[in-house]
Parts: C-alpha cells; sequence; structure tokens
C-alpha cells in the first residue's frame, strides 16, 4: 500500500490504551489526566477487524503500544490473535517494563517477537525524577526478564535524553555493550509537554559516545519495522541506534501510520490528519468501506513534518491542523 508520495505503508503501531502507570515529565502532566471511558476505546474485536482490513491492504508490522500497553487486561490475547492473521509478519510491543516480567512468559507463548523498553536512565535517583513515581529496580527486572528469552525475542531499549549528559548517556549506550540488548537514542519531540525540552541531538550524543567507547561504525542491516539506524562500537554485543527526527529528517522513509486507543487512524505525529475508524466500524459499515477510508487516509498522508519551523507557510502539502494531543494520546 502506498500513499501519494510514492512510500510503501506497510507498519501499523496500534495504542491499545491511554493509560500509564507512570507519569514521565515529557509526557503526562504529573496529576495525570482524564482517561479515556472504557467504552471510547476500541475493543479487541474492533481493533482485529481493522488490522485484517489493513492485512489486506499491505500492512504486514504491529507495534502494541499505549500508553502503557501492559496495563489493560489480557494483551497475550490479542498478541494471539495479531499473529494468527494472515499477512501479519511481525508483532512487537513498546511498555516502560514495570508490568513486563510478569506478563511476559504469556505473551511469548502468544508469539510475540519483539520488545521495547523505554528507559532514559540507570540512575534510580533520576528514573524517579523523570517517572515521578517509577522504581528502577522493577523496570531492569523487566528487561532482564525480556533478555531471557533473547533467542526467540528482539530486545532493544529506548531513550529518550533530557540532556547532554555524558556520563548517563555512556551508561545508557554501555547497556548494548555487555548485553544482547540494542539501545536506541530518540530525540526529544517537540508535543505536548515535549515542547518543554530541548532535545539532544544525534551527532553530539554520537560525539560523546565516541569519546567513551572508540570510533563508531555504521550498520547498514535493517534491525527492526521502522526509521532507527544504528552504529556498532568495538566490543559490543548489540548495536546502538539513532531515531532522530529532528537532526535527521527521515520523513521520505516514513513506512506507518498509528491507531489510537479511541480508533482514529493517524498519518503523521504532528498533524492530526487522518480517519476516525472507530465511528465508521461503530456506523455499521462493510469491510470494504473500511478499506477505502483507510486507503483515502494514507493517500493523503502529509509528506512531511515541520518541527522546529516556526512559519506556518512551511506546512506540508496534504498537511491538516497541528497536533495538540501528547504522545500518550496518540500512541507515539
Amino acid at each position: 500500500m502506498n500513499d501519494c508520495w510514492g512510500r510503501t505503508i506497510d507498519y501499523l503501531r496500534i495504542s491499545v490504551t491511554d493509560r500509564c502507570n507512570l507519569r514521565c515529565v515529557y509526557c503526562m502532566p504529573e496529576n495525570g489526566v482524564v482517561s479515556l471511558a472504557h467504552k471510547d476505546i476500541l475493543t479487541y474485536e474492533e481493533i482485529m477487524r481493522i488490522v485484517k482490513v489493513c492485512a489486506g491492504l499491505g500492512i504486514k508490522k504491529v507495534k502494541l503500544t499505549g500508553g502503557e500497553p501492559l496495563v489493560r487486561k489480557d494483551l497475550a490475547r490479542l498478541v494471539s490473535w495479531l499473529k494468527a492473521q494472515e499477512g501479519i509478519e511481525s508483532v512487537t510491543l513498546t511498555t516502560n517494563g514495570i508490568l513486563l516480567k510478569s506478563q511476559l512468559k504469556e505473551l511469548v507463548s502468544a508469539g510475540l517477537d519483539g520488545v521495547n523498553i523505554s528507559l532514559d536512565t540507570l540512575d534510580p535517583n533520576a528514573y524517579k525524577r523523570i517517572t515521578r513515581q517509577g522504581d528502577l529496580e522493577t523496570a531492569l527486572a523487566g528487561l532482564n526478564a525480556a533478555l531471557s528469552y533473547a533467542e526467540s525475542l528482539t530486545v532493544k531499549v529506548n531513550c529518550v535524553p533530557l540532556g547532554n549528559d555524558p556520563d548517563n548517556l555512556s551508561a545508557m549506550a554501555g547497556l548494548s555493550k555487555s548485553l544482547p540488548v540494542h539501545v536506541r537514542f530518540i530525540e526529544m519531540m517537540p508535543m505536548g509537554l515535549g515542547q518543554n525540552f530541548a532535545f539532544t541531538g544525534e551527532d553530539e550524543i554520537l560525539g560523546i559516545l565516541e569519546k567513551a567507547y572508540g570510533k563508531a561504525q555504521a550498520f547498514n542491516e535493517p534491525l527492526g519495522n521502522g526509521p532507527c539506524h544504528y552504529y556498532s562500537f568495538p566490543g559490543f554485543c548489540g548495536k546502538v541506534g539513532f531515531i532522530s527526527a529532528m537532526s535527521h529528517k527521515f520523513c521520505s522513509r516514513c513506512n506507518r501510520v498509528r491507531l489510537s486507543a479511541d480508533g482514529f487512524l493517524k498519518t503523521c505525529l504532528q498533524y492530526d490528519s487522518g480517519c476516525d475508524l472507530k465511528a465508521l466500524i461503530r456506523s455499521d459499515c462493510d469491510d470494504p468501506d473500511l478499506a477505502r477510508a483507510i486507503i483515502r487516509a494514507i493517500d493523503h498522508k502529509p509528506k512531511d513534518h515541520h518541527f522546529g519551523q516556526d512559519s506556518s507557510d512551511m506546512k506540508p502539502a496534504n498537511a491538516d491542523k497541528d497536533e495538540t494531543l501528547s504522545m500518550f494520546q496518540i500512541g507515539g
């Protein structure tokens, strides 16, 4: 399935909930938010119907996100359904790791292919400050549990730097030195509370890491479904990657769309472009109508974002209004 810019769209990120058990400073207000009512989020059956139609159109890879996806009950049941869907080649999960250890065996048995664990620091006090209520040891227990399945489960760590502290950045990358895990540095996006933080760019981080670990060598083989590119460091078990939407814009290679917990098919992080699939499903549309709506939305996927650009006349073709929701609300 291609958009009007010729990009192949084969990757769907599905937010199964807007709820989270942490309150990270760049993502959620300290006192939380009013969550969606249960009736307003997609049922698993509705998600499966959408995935079935999307698979028929060329979607091959699915990522389950939130909020924190593991706070929703019976997630392994959804994983099992997704893995059984013809055309779906990969089902992965992004989590903060707090609930992972207790659910991992069931998720792996259901066929989960990979897990990305959000972890911004290895300092317990800093972790508490960033997450407001999280416990680093519990998150690391989730990471270690995932690594115990490393032969069948791809394990990655997602780090959003909140500054350019060399010790923290080196420590985070150092996980890939001793463990079979890929650590990815994700530049802060100026959305929601993220607008209150400056992003630390890839080139600056890479320079810090090379001082600590030696010359990095570009690793040109794909290690996942998305836009991350990787480097090898001497003696490392895993790779170090970068998702650099701000400093190394990758919109021309974008292959993804997002499905929010309340059923909105979102075609670009920055804009509110897309289609309300839940409204269609609950108005008793048939699958061909649903497919046509998905095709229309993807065909009008914006060409690129203009984060960091002040002038509204930089907005690309097909873009609607700028998104006002936070990342936890759109499954970023």
